[in-house]
């Protein structure tokens, strides 16, 4: 692949490192997921560099700061209405565990990224080894919420987290000084538990509250993560 200025940086290195290896899925005539973050942004590059190669591929970007960047490189975009099924994602994460148990939504995208990745034959994670932990939680989850009832909502949430053992400050996520707005129209709670001891029971028990529309918890998505540092590349999960 080629690159069009030197990577410095040992983390950023890592991300590209680990998109590279996933652009080796990519084959003609895929419908692809495509992510948002840093890392997933190094994917979106170098499937650009392919298209220009002559590349033939259609891809659902689940942000519009993520499409922006794949019109800017030529890539083909359709949307889950034109195209419902995929072949393929690729995405970043805040947090993964051995389980393959995914935080995501540290960039405002967790709605759009999760209907992308259950519609999608196979999610594949791209992560430097900084995002690796034993017990998911230290990155604050975020809940994605309707602003309607915002209070109420709230309290909901730390009641529902509670009992599935999770107790911590639950902060509602601004920019500039007033609420952060999702594409989709929603705010964003970010919940600061530290640990989460069963993540199946709080996803469980924060689907069951009006008003959150969804949690950042990716929960029997990802079929493979593709994990780079300095040493190399290791995989979890299968790439087939």
């Amino acid at each position: 692949m080629t690159q069009t200025s030197p990577i410095t940086d040992p983390v950023d290195l890592a991300k590209r490192r680990a998109a590279e290896q996933a652009a080796e899925l990519v084959q003609p005539g895929m419908r692809i997921g495509l992510g948002t973050g840093s890392t997933a942004k190094h994917f979106i590059d170098i499937v650009g560099e392919m298209v220009k190669d002559g590349l033939e591929v259609a891809c659902v970007p689940t942000s519009e700061q993520t499409r922006a960047q794949a019109e800017s490189l030529g890539i083909l975009l359709t949307t889950m209405e034109e195209t419902p099924g995929l072949d393929l994602t690729v995405d970043g994460a805040d947090e993964f565990d051995s389980q393959m148990r995914l935080i995501k939504g540290g960039g405002g995208a967790l709605l759009r990224e999760k209907i992308v990745a259950a519609a999608s034959a196979r999610m594949v994670v791209i992560a430097d080894a900084s995002k690796e932990v034993k017990t998911l939680g230290k990155f604050p989850l975020p809940v994605e919420i309707v602003p309607f009832g915002l209070t109420a909502t709230r309290r909901a949430v730390s009641a529902a987290a509670a009992l599935a053992g999770c107790r911590g400050t639950i902060t509602l996520r601004e920019r500039e000084g007033r609420p952060f707005v999702t594409d989709g129209g929603h705010y964003i709670l970010d919940c600061a538990f530290g640990a989460i001891p069963d993540p199946e029971a709080l996803d469980d028990q924060l689907s069951r509250i009006p008003g959150v529309v969804e949690s950042g918890l990716f929960i029997g998505l990802a079929k493979a993560v593709i994990i780079a540092d300095t040493n190399g590349i290791r995989i979890l999960g299968s790439l087939t």
